[in-house]
């Protein structure tokens, strides 16, 4: 019977690992991608997508206020509930 269950909570412990430390790695590079604009600007790239300079600040800027979680005062660009696109 234990030949059976070892295995089976094995595999359910390293899941559990491998997604947690997945997550934070993948914080890790969101963070690292705030402050260096090349790094963003190579994301980008790679989902095809090329980025000026004003686009690529615009980005940062954007990841800088949903980490911060958000501000007080969203702008009208932040506030979907009055936009005829997202009304039901």
């Amino acid at each position: 019977m234990w030949s059976y269950i070892i295995p089976i909570l094995t595999l359910i412990v390293g899941l559990i690992l491998g997604f947690i430390v997945g997550v934070f790695y993948l914080r890790n590079q969101m963070t690292k991608m705030q402050s260096n604009p090349e790094m963003l600007q190579k994301m980008a790239k790679q989902m095809g997508y090329n980025m000026n300079s004003q686009q690529l600040a615009k980005a940062q800027q954007m990841m800088k206020n949903q980490n911060g979680g958000g501000n007080p005062n969203p702008g009208p660009s932040q506030n979907n509930r009055n936009n005829p696109k997202f009304r039901r």
